[in-house]
C-alpha cells in the first residue's frame, strides 16, 4: 500500500488503540505518542498500548488525554512481528489492521501494511504521514519524532543515518523540538545503578570468532543483585560493538528464566546482523537486530558462538 492509503484510512477511522513492541525503545514509542496526540487534535479517540513506559519517555505524555472507549481501530508502529508484542500478544495478535514500520523482515498480519525499509527510524515514517496528512506539526509532536529519530540512528551516528534522516531532523527542529533536552536524557546521562551494572559487564565481556565477536549479558540474577530494573537496561547492546577490531556485538539480555533477548549489532560489510538473527526466528535491520533464544547462560553462549564462527 502506499502511505497515501493509510492517511486516508486514518482520516476514516476512529476509536483507536496504537500498539508498541515489548521493551519500547524511541522509536516504537516516539511513533507512538506522536500518532496518538495527532489522532487526539483531529478530534479522534486513541490511546498508546505500551507494555511499559521507562521513565526517560515519560515526557512523551505531554499533550495526551486519557479517553474511555472502546477500541474499534488497531494500529501497530515499529513492530516488525507480532511475537514482539510480548504480554499484549495473545490480546491483539491477528487484531492489527494497519502496520507502520520500517524493517525489511516484517511479518505483521494485517491487512493493511506500509514498510519502508529505507527509513532511518518509523518516525520518519510517521513525520510524512503527518505531512500526508495536514497536520501541524508544533514542538511537541517534534520532540516526540525527534526522539525516535535520534534514538534509531544511535544520535545519527549508525550507518542507517541518510540525509534523508537528516533533513527530517532539521525540519523537527525548526519545529521546535528540544534536540539538546533530549539527547541529554537520552545519550548523556546515567544513573549511578546503570554505571554499576556496566562495570559489572565490562568485567565479563566474552569474546569469540577470533576476538571478532564480543557478547554480553545482563541476567536475572545480575539483576537481582544489583536493584537493577528494566529502565537501566537500554542502551547495553552498543556496548560490545565499541570493542575495536569486533565486527558483531552480541547483547544476552534475561527476561525470564532461562529465556534470552538477544540483541545484535554488526558491521554490515562482514555480517548482516537481520540475516544471522532470522537463521533463530528473528529479524531487524542489516546493522541492528534481534532475536530470543532459551536455556543457561552457557548454552545460550554456545549456541551464539557456533553461529557466529560459522559464518565468520
Amino acid at each position: 500500500m502506499k502511505l497515501e492509503d493509510a492517511a486516508r484510512f486514518l482520516g476514516e477511522r476512529d476509536d483507536f488503540e496504537i500498539l508498541t513492541h515489548e521493551y519500547p525503545d524511541g522509536d516504537t514509542l516516539g511513533s507512538a505518542f506522536a500518532l496518538c496526540l495527532a489522532l487526539q487534535r483531529m478530534g479522534k479517540r486513541a490511546r498508546v498500548v505500551t507494555t511499559a513506559l521507562p521513565k526517560d519517555f515519560v515526557f512523551l505524555l505531554e499533550g495526551i488525554k486519557e479517553q474511555e472507549f472502546e477500541a474499534q481501530t488497531v494500529v501497530s508502529v515499529d513492530i516488525a512481528d507480532e511475537k514482539l508484542l510480548g504480554k499484549n500478544r495473545e490480546a491483539y495478535e491477528g487484531r492489527i489492521e494497519l502496520c507502520l514500520d520500517h524493517h525489511a523482515s516484517n511479518r505483521v498480519s494485517a491487512p493493511l501494511r506500509f514498510v519502508d525499509p529505507g527509513a532511518a527510524s518509523n518516525c520518519e515514517i510517521i513525520f510524512e504521514l503527518f505531512r500526508l496528512m495536514d497536520i501541524k506539526i508544533d514542538r511537541t509532536l517534534a520532540n516526540s519524532l525527534y526522539t525516535g529519530v535520534s534514538t534509531d540512528t544511535g544520535c545519527f551516528k549508525f550507518g542507517n543515518t541518510t540525509s534523508r534522516t537528516l533533513r527530517t531532523a532539521a525540519v523537527l527542529l525548526d519545529c521546535g523540538a528540544e534536540n539538546a533536552r533530549i539527547n541529554k536524557v537520552m545519550f548523556d546521562t546515567k544513573t549511578k545503578l546503570k554505571i554499576r551494572l556496566e562495570q559489572e559487564i565490562y568485567g565479563n565481556i566474552h569474546y569469540c570468532a577470533g576476538d571478532r565477536c564480543a557478547m554480553i549479558a545482563a541476567t536475572l540474577e545480575m539483576q537481582r543483585r544489583l536493584g537493577i530494573g528494566d529502565d537501566e537496561l537500554d542502551g547495553l547492546a552498543s556496548i560490545p560493538r565499541q570493542i575495536e577490531g569486533v565486527a558483531i556485538g552480541i547483547t544476552l539480555r534475561e527476561k525470564e528464566e532461562n529465556v534470552f533477548k538477544i540483541s545484535v549489532r554488526s558491521d554490515s560489510r562482514i555480517i548482516n546482523a537481520a540475516e544471522f538473527c532470522a537463521g533463530f526466528g528473528g529479524g531487524g535491520h542489516i546493522e541492528a537486530a534481534g532475536c530470543q533464544l532459551e536455556g543457561t547462560l552457557d548454552e545460550v553462549r554456545e549456541t551464539l558462538r557456533k553461529a557466529v564462527e560459522s559464518r565468520l
